[in-house]
């Protein structure tokens, strides 16, 4: 008989859709509400034509008033697993400290140290009494719309709803987050200016040909995670359990490796029956250990102390920040070198690039000869959040002055005929 696997997984709980859910919390947000509204009132300014009326930013302006929209299926920064709505945390905080006004349009819930302006109750990701989450969207579409006189320079991470009106926007640019290698051609070619900003230089080859600004690598704040001594013997996967993600190689890897593998990730609705199916018959042997997702605290007592991050993927990953968190935490990453990998890992010097799980094991034997202080070096040079912020502030000014002219005309036009 075979052995019982004692492992505890829990899988995500399949959602009701509650069709009363908008209308219970209409008197919530009537429209989008500004948090901590002493320090900045929205109320009263003019529509999305008004938005064009100023010309009160030269491009060379050192304070800029900066709108990011994000993602509501998560808070800003989110409570464990999101690695979009992270990075907006991340990047808003360090446009702040540089000396920018941030607006943060994002779930209510959101903790990032920034102005909210909340277009939802709570993030809309494990709500088992939900709407059609688009119909938050577009709540939060018109809030901006509402507001977007207020700002020198919008900046999207929640999609493409906004492109049909990309000509009656103010400065804006739009940071995709996700895989395009999907996306149909029809779309780039009808929207063939949408400034557009990639996360990895690997993220934009579907589609070499679209309006691209740069490629910004994400960062984290320089003391968020520290670096550890790797002494707990084992190996870390961490990130989400999905069949592109390969959490059956990290286990054969580790099996073959000898050593224990940790395994700190969320199981989204779509993957549970290939987790039920596939995962779960690999957690039960001596040596996996399932610990679900991890919040900030967790991973960095996991990642400070494993020998290395295994990172197995089987897709063109965008970016992947969990081996940026590991270097931070001094961690060398062993990873397949698909998508972005070796954008981010230098072989030999913070890491491994592998094709196989057998050369995975290799490496895994060859980790002690990566110094673990290079891995934190790596990260402090490359892979900050104050370096990405710069790095965004670049680009915000580069649109800024593609569009002067622009916005010099309409606001010509605007004064001569505000009706």
């Amino acid at each position: 008989m075979a052995p019982r696997c004692r492992t505890a997984l829990s899988l995500p709980a399949r959602r009701v859709a509650a069709p009363n859910f908008l209308r219970a919390h209409r008197k919530l947000l009537p429209r989008a509400t500004l948090v901590n509204s002493q320090q900045r009132s929205f109320e009263g300014s003019g529509g999305w034509p008004a938005s064009h009326a100023g010309t009160r930013l030269s491009p060379a302006r050192d304070c800029l008033v900066i709108a990011q929209v994000a993602p509501l299926a998560e808070s800003v920064p989110p409570k464990q697993y999101g690695g979009t709505e992270r990075v907006v945390a991340y990047l808003s905080e360090a446009l702040v400290a540089a000396g920018h006004e941030v607006v943060l349009f994002a779930s209510g819930d959101s903790s990032a140290r920034v102005k909210l302006h909340a277009c939802c109750p709570r993030a809309l990701r494990g709500q088992r009494d939900v709407c059609d989450p688009q119909l938050w969207s577009a709540l939060q579409f018109q809030a901006l719309l509402d507001h977007a006189a207020s700002f020198d320079v919008i900046h999207f991470h929640n999609g493409y709803l906004h492109f049909p009106l990309r000509e009656h926007l103010p400065p804006h640019l739009t940071t995709l987050h996700g895989r395009l290698d999907f996306d149909p051609p029809q779309f780039y070619g009808r929207y063939p200016r949408a400034p557009l900003v990639s996360i990895s230089a690997a993220q934009r080859k579907p589609w070499p040909h679209a309006a691209w600004l740069r490629t910004i690598h994400h960062g984290l704040p320089r003391g968020l995670l520290h670096a550890g001594p790797g002494d707990g013997g084992y190996l870390a996967f961490v990130g989400r359990i999905s069949p592109e993600k390969r959490v059956d190689r990290a286990i054969e890897i580790a099996r073959r490796a000898g050593l224990p593998l940790k395994i700190a990730a969320k199981i989204d609705q779509a993957d549970a029956a290939y987790v039920e199916q596939s995962v779960r018959p690999l957690l039960c042997p001596p040596g996996v250990e399932f610990l679900g997702e991890a919040d900030e605290r967790q991973k960095q007592e996991l990642l400070a102390h494993a020998a290395a991050l295994l990172f197995p993927i089987d897709w063109p990953e965008p970016f992947g920040l969990v081996m940026i968190e590991a270097l931070a935490c001094g961690t060398p990453v062993i990873a397949f070198a698909h998508g972005s990998v070796p954008e981010i890992v230098e072989h030999g010097r913070c890491g491994f690039l592998v094709d196989s799980v057998e050369a995975a094991v290799a490496a895994v034997r060859r980790v002690r000869e990566i110094d673990r202080g290079e891995c934190r070096r790596v990260f402090e040079q490359r892979f900050t959040a104050e370096r990405m912020a710069a790095d965004y502030v670049a680009a915000y000014r580069e649109v800024l002055a593609e569009r002067a002219p622009l916005r010099a005309q309409l606001a010509t036009a605007w004064e001569a005929n505000p009706s």
